[in-house]
Parts: structure tokens; sequence; C-alpha cells
């Protein structure tokens, strides 16, 4: 027996290697495409590796790759987080406007189970995945999604991730950090010196863009936030409610809460108010995100624009008409939005 057939079948990642492109453009070369074609030139040289290995199309793939399903799928954390369900919200709108279906699947904020979840989706042949985060660091999510995300992509499909990175696809970015300094430095123009920042989980990407940001331009600023006035907790209402607990137990001075998610931010006003700090006579408040379901919050919350709709229309037209090898990432600004739980402090 020779060595080629004692060993594994080449996979279209190797004819990729070999061809020296990216798995979306082999992917498109072998499988076809109604979104994207590739130059003749490069898919004939696509088309001399996978003879050359030996590689055999899956059929699956092909009918993926060329449209055989309209449906795509969307995978959130936690749907009772309210910026995960205006994302999901307002993909429903961008697949409905496109006469897509679309399948929402959620992770209950469990990491191991995201390739689970992407297996299952891939198993439906769905046209198109679209992962909405991120709860995690990117490190943990490639650990964690990096076989059933190769293998969905191998079989023609296209992936995409708002707010998170996986290597070698395309992502919708949000500005984060630019966001958490001009925050910053409205906060500074209102008077405000004296923070006490909840910065959400170590291992949280997101929330640590965000809290670093934000420190390190107050810093700029001159004003420099101590370990002590820097609370890690879950970006949940829980978390605020923990954080804010603390913060009281700990009989810390400050004169603003600043909260990396508005559900945080929402419970840290709970715990203050059970603590009997008024806000914003006592401290001013600020959250991230700006989510609807909070627009009737009293008094009104101080936060950091995040446009769901936009995202999730970028996110399905990359999934749809992308390059799908990373080279098609947009970053969307968000914007703070300053309301009547920062006002002016006066000296």
């Amino acid at each position: 027996m020779s060595r080629r057939a004692r060993s594994a079948a080449p996979t279209l990642s190797d004819v990729a290697r070999h061809a020296g492109v990216s798995l979306a453009t082999a992917s498109r070369a072998i499988n076809g495409s109604t979104t994207r074609t590739v130059g003749a030139e490069l898919a004939e040289r696509v088309r001399q590796s996978a003879a050359e290995l030996g590689y055999a199309p899956d059929a699956n793939a092909q009918a993926m790759a060329r449209g055989a399903t309209q449906t795509i799928g969307v995978v959130v954390h936690d749907l009772t987080d309210p910026y995960f369900a205006a994302i999901a919200d307002g993909m429903a709108t961008a697949a409905r406007e496109r006469r897509l279906f679309m399948t929402l699947a959620t992770t209950g904020n469990n990491i191991d189970a995201i390739s689970d979840v992407v297996a299952a989706l891939d198993s439906m042949r769905v046209r198109a995945i679209i992962l909405v985060g991120a709860r995690w660091k990117d490190d943990d999510l490639t650990d964690s999604l990096g076989v059933s995300a190769t293998r969905y992509v191998e079989r023609g499909g296209r992936l995409v991730t708002i707010g998170m990175e996986f290597p070698g696809t395309d992502a919708v970015r949000l500005a984060n950090a630019t966001g958490s300094a001009q925050l910053a430095e409205n906060l500074v123009d209102l008077g405000y010196r004296n923070p006490l920042v909840l910065v959400g989980p170590v291992r949280h990407s997101t929330a640590v863009t965000r809290s670093s940001a934000f420190v390190d331009r107050m810093a700029e600023l001159g004003i420099e936030i101590n370990d002590s006035h820097q609370i890690s907790s879950d970006l949940t209402r829980a978390g605020g409610e923990v954080a804010m607990r603390l913060a009281v137990e700990s009989e810390l001075d400050y004169d603003v809460i600043v909260a990396m998610s508005d559900v945080m931010a929402l419970g840290a006003l709970s715990e203050a108010r059970r603590s009997g700090i008024r806000i914003p006579q006592d401290a001013g408040l600020t959250g991230f995100g700006d989510v609807t379901h909070l627009i009737d919050v009293m008094p009104a919350l101080t936060t950091v624009r995040v446009p769901t709709d936009r995202l999730a229309a970028l996110a399905l037209d990359l999934a749809l008409n992308g390059p799908g090898d990373g080279t098609g990432s947009v970053t969307v600004s968000v914007t703070p939005v300053i309301r009547e739980s920062t006002p002016l402090r006066r000296p």
C-alpha cells in the first residue's frame, strides 16, 4: 500500500496551502459560488493543486456554495441580554429583506457549546453562519471553534463574526477603544475626576478592550484610576449588582460609575438605590450599548451607542458577498451619548 493510500484523504485546506491561496478562494474555485467568482488563472492553479493532491470535492459543499440553501445561521450567546437580542432582531430583518430564512441558536454563554452549535448548523446546510460576540478571549474562541469552523468553510459555507475575531474570516468589528476613550474625554469635560470602573470579566475580550481604553485615556488626561476602583464582574445585571455591592462594602469614594455594558449599568443602578446612593446626585452612571430596551430607565442613561442594525446588515452582506478570507473585515464606529445620568458636575 502506498504512503498516500495509508494517509488521510487531502482536505480543501491542503489544496489551499498547496496553491498558495486562502481557504475561501479554494472553496470558490472548487465548489463554485453564486456571489463571487475566481479568475480563470487562479482557478486553474487551485484545480491543478487539487489534482496533484488527489482531492475529491464534496458534493454537499458544492451545493451549499452554489446557493442550494437559502438559510443563514445566527449564533448569539445570551438572548436575555438586550444587546444580543437587538442584533438578532436586526439579522432577522436583514435576512427577510434578502428573502432568506434565519435559524437562531444560542450558546448559553458556554464556550464549549459553540463548536457543537456550528457543527449542527453545518449539518443543516445553512448558507452562512454569523457568530455574534464576544464573551471570551479570541484565543479561547479559536481553540473551541477551530475544527468545526474549518470543516464548515471547507464544505463551502461562509463564516462571519460580529464583535470578535476568528482567523481567516471576515469580521464586523466595533471601535470599542475609540468609543471608550471618547467617553472618558466627555466625562472629564463634565467635571468628573474619580471614576469607579466596572471592568467586566478578565477573559472577556470586548470588556477588556473597553475598560483598558477608558483607563488609559483617563491617565492621559491626568486622572489615574487605581486597582481598587476597577472591579471585575460579569457584563450582566447581576454582575453590575455584585460589583456595586462590593464598592459599597469597600466604602470607596467615586463620582461616576462606568460600566462596560448597559445591563451591567442597570444592575449597578439597582444596587446603588438599595444602598441609598442617589444617581445622578451622588454619582453619575454610564453604560455601553445604548440598547432600546432600556430607553425608559430613569435617569436617562449616558452610554456609548452601538448601531446594532448596521452591524447586522454589514455582517449579512459580508456573508453573502465578502471575500471570506478576512480581507473584507470592516470596523464600525460607536459614539458616546450624554444623558441625564451624568449631569455637569460642579466643584
